[in-house]
């Protein structure tokens, strides 16, 4: 199958990629990062319109954004509202006029309208909801990432530890969150990929480990990975406030992609896994 993967270089495209290649399939990347022909604020952007032409399956996983530090900073700002407004224009036009199969990769905050991140997302899904796509929901995926502005908690704990000897939380670390693995959110999209005819746009698919974490538990077990390679001097700091993100009462994670696919990877090992591959780059650099 050939299949086109929008925001191939970001932290579950790149991840995705790589195990859809494993799998068999001829897969389009396209992202910024590799050029600016691949820029999907572009328009018009003929290289974008022959790949989705090209294509049996978009994932539509690009978008502006990172972790909580570049949200707050960034998600108020002109730029941000007009990166994510012209990129799901971009997008959805070519799908509408190829008739193309795609997955969206919206988030569980886009039921929060206080947030523009949040309301960019749901505009996403308005869109594919439009036209019989399907929607899937990340709850905090981790994995190896190139852009340390854009960082999420786990790896911006792990880079801090090397190169600054302690990590500071934003809060006090109470707070829980779902997080998981990369590789098993790539097993996730391929099973919906293959099963598309399965689902209906409005189907809650809710990609996610459906175990809940403190960030201070998180801390501890990357402190943990440290002491594993004699690595004590490594300290956690925690923050004095309490978490700000209002949760919606509605934001729990909805199982019935449990029919199809269920998560392997715990906590543990999966930030195992990204801490050794962190700590390779870290002892060859």
């Amino acid at each position: 199958m050939k299949i086109t993967v929008l925001g191939s270089g970001g932290q579950i495209g790149a991840y995705l990629v790589d195990y859809l290649r494993e799998k068999g399939h001829y897969v389009y990347e396209f992202d910024k990062n590799n050029t600016p022909h691949e820029d999907l604020t572009l328009i018009p952007n003929t290289l974008l319109e022959e790949r989705i032409a090209g294509s049996d399956f978009v994932f539509f996983l690009a978008f502006d954004v990172g972790g909580s530090r570049y949200l707050k900073k960034y998600q108020h700002t002109f730029k941000f509202i007009d990166n994510n407004t012209r990129m799901m224009a971009n997008v959805f036009g070519l799908l509408e006029k190829y008739n193309k199969r795609f997955v969206f990769a919206s988030s569980q905050m886009s039921n929060m309208s206080y947030s523009p991140y949040g309301v960019m997302k749901r505009v996403g899904e308005l869109y594919t909801t439009a036209l019989n796509g399907l929607i899937v929901k990340f709850w905090n995926v981790y994995g190896i990432e190139r852009d340390h502005e854009k960082a999420h908690v786990i790896t911006d704990f792990i880079r801090r530890g090397f190169e600054e000897g302690e990590f500071e939380m934003l809060t006090d670390g109470t707070e829980e969150r779902q997080f998981l693995y990369a590789e098993d959110c790539c097993e996730a999209l391929e099973t919906i990929m293959e099963n598309y005819t399965d689902f209906k746009p409005e189907d809650p698919l809710h990609i996610t480990s459906f175990r809940s974490t403190s960030i201070k538990e998180i801390a501890e077990l990357i402190q943990g990975q440290f002491n594993l390679i004699g690595r004590y001097d490594v300290k956690i700091k925690p923050g004095l406030a309490k978490d700000s993100v209002q949760m919606d009462k509605r934001n729990e994670a909805d199982n019935y992609i449990f029919g199809w696919w269920i998560p392997k990877t715990g906590i543990d090992k999966g930030i195992a896994k990204v801490f050794e591959e962190m700590r390779k780059n870290y002892e060859t650099n």
